[in-house]
């Protein structure tokens, strides 16, 4: 009895040891799809500091995700994640098919920057259409593959971005206002699964617009620069980066 014992010792621990070790490598993934891609798709730096996702439960965190300015603007930050909260079905870690039931944003910060009718945000979703081949209807040429060479798609059932704040230009005469909340569903489920880039250019094509809209509903106390907020809108800057990608997603949801 007391072998046996240890025999099943041994074995637990081993398997505490595997998931220990499979956590490392799936954080790993992570954090080296989102520093290899994410500048591809932005046109911008992008760098994400760690992640951790636990293999058995499938719940994991992206810790100090950056996203630079593109050029031509004084902050170096076009916004930043503190921490993302991630939930994906554990089985589907071993595939090429992740589905991810919850993302949750809480408190992201993001840099407004205008220059009369233009802005850092219409900049990086120009950036997005462009270097995901929006007008096109292509897909990008390069995307994450697992070992076999199969493409890498994400399903996503709920993201949810709250209690995000953006702050109208750099310096002492910033202004920072509050943003509503959004909320996206089904992500990539019509299609069967989505690429990341897809994922990426579909869910900032909605957060961007949010920023550009939140300004330009304070357009009455920021002065000039509610102009170029509402010239952003008017102009469906967000807009045109969604129809861009409407082949790629095969039509708005």
């Amino acid at each position: 009895m007391k072998k046996l014992l240890i025999i099943l010792g041994c074995i637990v621990g081993v398997l505490v040891i595997g998931l220990i070790v499979a956590s490392f490598f799936l954080g790993s993934i992570v954090t080296k799809g989102v520093n290899t891609f994410g500048p591809k798709i932005t046109g911008t730096p992008v760098t994400l500091e760690s992640a951790s996702i636990s293999p058995l439960t499938g719940s994991g965190t992206l810790n100090g995700l950056f996203v630079g300015n593109p050029e031509g603007w004084k902050s170096p930050k076009a916004f930043s994640f503190a921490k993302v909260h991630v939930s994906v079905a554990p089985s589907s870690l071993l595939g090429d098919h992740y589905i991810v039931n919850d993302v949750l944003i809480d408190g992201p910060e993001f840099v407004y920057e205008t220059k009369i009718i233009s802005s850092n945000i219409k900049d990086l979703l120009n950036n997005i259409e462009k270097n995901t081949n929006g007008s096109s209807g292509k897909p990008a040429a390069e995307q994450p593959a697992t070992k076999d060479g199969k493409p890498i798609k994400f399903e996503v059932k709920k993201f949810r971005l709250q209690n995000a704040k953006v702050t109208l230009g750099v310096g002492p005469t910033a202004i920072t206002l509050p943003m509503p909340p959004l909320t996206l569903t089904d992500l990539g489920t019509k299609e069967g699964g989505i690429t990341p880039d897809q994922l990426v250019t579909k869910v900032m094509t909605n957060v961007l617009g949010g920023i550009t809209s939140a300004v330009a509903d304070s357009a009455l106390n920021i002065g000039s620069a509610g102009g170029a907020a509402a010239t952003d809108a008017a102009s469906g800057a967000a807009k045109k980066a969604g129809d861009g990608i409407k082949k790629l997603f095969g039509g708005d949801k």
